[in-house]
């Protein structure tokens, strides 16, 4: 029996969908592998799934909180990050893809993984194309928040403007970041294309599974062909052995010892971002009068005072139905529980799609936004915190919103697409060569 290939590159928001989409796979009797960073092998087994390794590394990239300044600064951060995960390990990449595309019978590609799609051409492969949030698109029918360029959303559109012209900046500029990609092409044999890769060249004639909710964002008309918006593929286990019972004592005798708390979360990125954040968080927690509950991803650095509490992780489908408010970041994964919570919400975005999907859960009306680099002030969160607690609106709705998402499966869903896919009738219908939307 064939295998389904999964492949994907990142943090753990990158790799938990994949991890949820792969057991829901095997639920359903297939045989899955996952290739991804070797850094996640106890993971990907954990979830019952085959490991297959895909350069890069997490550990060869460096300490974490200096990757993660690289990667989120401003306009050069994206160009790094495409750099030290895409095509400085190309030909590392591709050979690890070779060997995980053994026995395979359908592959499903991340948006870094950006040779699969191309080996996958050479080897008459059937794949689909996935994306974890709307920004992926780069849509004009609805443009996406582009980090540093919010201001972009403040001005009139007349048509396409003025959004196309600076899309096609950006699409400029990341085909000459993505030069190595197209070198790979011309080696293969591939005919070249006009247009960058890792945007519209990603995706598959065949299809391409949008892993997020749809109240995030509806089908655009300039959205790729047969585009699936699958829902939030959910998967909230931390560390392969699950939450410590000495984890789970504390957590409950804490929130058992006072009224909800305001639960601080930044992901498994942004987090090592933080510096000086979490004195601000604690001090604003003080100045409201409110518990806090922060989950700082290592252990705290200052001693914490009376109605503080700090976790490195806790999953968030425990912790965030139980808050008064929740803090994070907006990654996509983040965003999703937050949503299913029922708790407003203030979105507190650094980079890459974290703007765009606060922008989006701001529009639903669960919450307010403070970009991460303006949220290193007390006065500031305090600030967003009382309005956001003292309008019961954003309660109202946010409880609304967890009842309109009860029931969406999205790691079921992206199962039911796959196995479709690979039907003899699904194969024999599919594109025969693919038809880069760039």
């Amino acid at each position: 029996m064939g295998c389904v290939l999964l492949a994907t590159l990142g943090s753990l928001g990158d790799l938990h969908p994949y991890l949820a989409v792969g057991k829901a796979l095997v639920a359903r009797g297939e045989c899955v592998r996952l290739a991804t960073s070797i850094d996640y092998r106890s993971r990907v087994e954990a979830a019952g799934l085959e490991f297959a390794p895909l350069a890069p590394s997490i550990a060869e990239l460096g300490e974490r909180s200096r990757i993660a300044r690289r990667f989120f600064a401003g306009w050069r951060g994206p160009r790094r990050l495409i750099g030290a995960m895409v095509t400085a390990p190309l030909a590392r990449a591709c050979a690890d893809l070779r060997a995980a595309m053994q026995g395979a019978v359908l592959a499903v590609s991340h948006p870094l993984t950006a040779a699969l799609p191309l080996l996958a051409e050479t080897r008459q492969l059937p794949w689909l194309s996935s994306v974890l949030s709307p920004y992926s698109f780069f849509s004009m029918s609805e443009p996406s928040m582009i980090p540093r360029l919010e201001w972009l959303r403040r001005l009139p559109r007349v048509g396409r403007w003025p959004h196309a012209p600076v899309l096609g900046l950006v699409r400029g500029e990341v085909r000459r970041w993505e030069r190595p990609l197209h070198a790979l092409r011309a080696d293969l044999g591939l005919p070249p294309v006009a247009g960058a890769l890792l945007m519209g060249g990603q995706f598959s004639p065949r299809g391409t599974l949008a892993l997020f909710d749809p109240l995030l964002a509806s089908s655009q008309p300039d959205w790729p062909a047969h585009t699936r918006v699958c829902g939030a593929a959910l998967h909230d286990a931390d560390e392969p052995q699950g939450m410590a019972g000495e984890s789970e004592a504390e957590l409950e005798h804490f929130l058992a010892s006072g009224p909800p708390p305001l639960v601080f979360a930044l992901g498994s990125s942004a987090v090592w971002l933080a510096r000086d954040y979490w004195t601000h968080v604690i001090a604003a927690c003080e100045t409201l009068g409110h518990r806090g509950l922060l989950l700082t991803g290592e252990p705290p650095r200052q001693p914490l005072p009376t109605g503080v509490a700090a976790f490195d992780y806790l999953p968030y489908s425990r912790v965030f139905p139980r808050a008064a408010a929740v803090i994070h970041q907006a990654g996509a994964g983040t965003l999703a529980f937050a949503l299913r919570s029922g708790r407003p919400q203030l979105l507190t975005p650094a980079g890459f799609d974290q703007p765009d999907n606060a922008a989006r859960a701001a529009r639903l009306g669960v919450g307010r936004v403070l970009p991460l680099r303006r949220a290193h002030s007390t006065a500031r969160l305090v600030r967003e915190l009382r309005v956001l607690l003292g309008d019961s609106s954003y309660a109202r709705v946010a409880a609304q919103t967890a009842d309109r998402l009860r029931g969406i499966d999205g790691a079921a869903a992206a199962a039911q697409h796959i196995i479709r896919a690979m039907s003899p009738s699904a194969v024999r219908q599919a594109p025969a060569a693919r038809s880069l939307n760039v």
